[in-house]
């Protein structure tokens, strides 16, 4: 006699959008997503007996980006540390490329699994930096640019005021803000003697 054919999957639900077609013998998945993946078993019995067939349902993805890039500045001396972050199946693989040529792991360079650190950044490190989420379906790209600050010290925005007043036995705050990249070291003179820190 003609069987009764069910389908099952197997450790999980079928799909709420599944539809079974021509006497429940074909099952249709439409929009496939990653969820949808496992095993799936087909189930044909009639008064004869029953036969069970097993088939397991792969899902694969282009790359698809969780975590971008975003434009830095830094000073000189800093550290940077970026991270791009994608999903995708199978997993993706992460790639760098400054100014359109691959970067490498050098000593103060490090590239581990879409994190990439620079270590006491200088001058030569600004430019544009391009991290690729790759598998074998496909690449993407995310884009962004490094800028290294560095000047002199100057104190155009924080002039000191050339004569303060103060009563006597009154306290006095005397504020040094240069700006300067990286940041200055800071030294304090009273006439031509280096001042020390003591309990005043």
């Amino acid at each position: 006699p003609v069987p009764t054919i069910s389908w099952r999957k197997v450790n999980g639900h079928n799909p709420s959008k599944a539809r079974l077609r021509k006497s429940q013998a074909v099952l249709e998945i439409p929009n496939v997503q990653l969820e949808d993946s496992g095993m799936y078993e087909c189930k044909a019995e009639n008064s004869r007996g029953r036969n069970v067939f097993r088939g397991q349902l792969q899902v694969y993805t282009y790359p698809h980006w969780v975590e971008k890039l975003n434009d830095t500045q830094l000073d000189s001396g800093d550290q940077l540390r970026w991270e791009c972050k994608a999903t995708g199946k199978p997993r993706p693989t992460y790639r760098w490329l400054k100014n359109g040529v691959p970067l490498w792991s050098q000593s103060r360079i490090e590239m581990i699994n879409g994190v990439l650190m620079i270590h006491s950044v200088n001058l030569s490190d600004a430019g544009m930096y391009q991290c690729l989420a790759e598998n074998k379906y496909g690449t993407i790209y995310a884009s962004a640019e490094l800028k290294i600050l560095a000047s002199a010290p100057t104190f155009p925005l924080n002039q000191m005021r050339k004569t303060i007043i103060v009563t006597k036995g009154q306290e006095v705050v005397i504020e040094c803000k240069p700006q300067a990249s990286p940041k200055p070291t800071i030294t304090w003179k009273k006439g031509d003697k280096v001042l020390r820190e003591n309990k005043r």
